[in-house]
């Protein structure tokens, strides 16, 4: 650490920073929606499927999309940042390991549901279990987002650690 600048460290700061601060938005998004929304659609299944459909409900989908794709772009460069910065470098890889591993989880277990659940609104079809397909999905939620929130907590004592290098 040695060869770190003043402007380095104001760099790597400021990305740590707005990384955090776009973390703890998103939390609010999801804290949300977690407990306004999803138990909105998932109480009378499939009738309340409705409210996921764009156009007649809360499309959500574009909105996520974009937040995440934000979070992540100033994830990757908080750590490009902070690279120098070896404390800070494996923590936010660590964190950032995590936070994939999750979105994976989404994008493999969230994602397709969603998009069936869209399907049977749209077609007004019955699917089997629809109840316990939804009870699941909304208790798993409940973890993904936990962890979400655990992960950008881990962000703060990061950022005071980064903060008191200066001082």
């Amino acid at each position: 650490m040695n060869n770190i600048t003043t402007g380095y460290l104001t760099r790597a700061e400021l990305w740590l920073y707005i990384t955090t601060l776009i973390y703890f938005l998103m939390n609010g998004a999801q804290i949300f929606e977690t407990l306004v929304f999803v138990p909105k659609w998932t109480d009378a299944p499939p009738v309340n499927f409705k409210l996921l459909l764009d156009g007649r409900g809360a499309s959500l989908k574009n909105f996520w999309i974009v937040f995440h794709s934000l979070h992540e772009v100033t994830f990757i460069l908080a750590i490009v940042f902070c690279w120098k910065i070896d404390f800070a470098r494996n923590w936010l890889l660590i964190l950032f390991a995590i936070h994939f591993a999750v979105r994976v989880w989404t994008l493999a277990f969230f994602a397709p549901n969603i998009i069936n659940f869209q399907k049977i609104a749209e077609t007004q079809s019955m699917a089997q279990n629809l109840v316990s397909k939804t009870s699941l999905w909304q208790t798993l939620n409940y973890i993904r987002v936990a962890i979400f929130i655990l992960v950008s907590i881990g962000l703060i004592p990061l950022c005071i650690r980064v903060f008191n290098l200066r001082h």
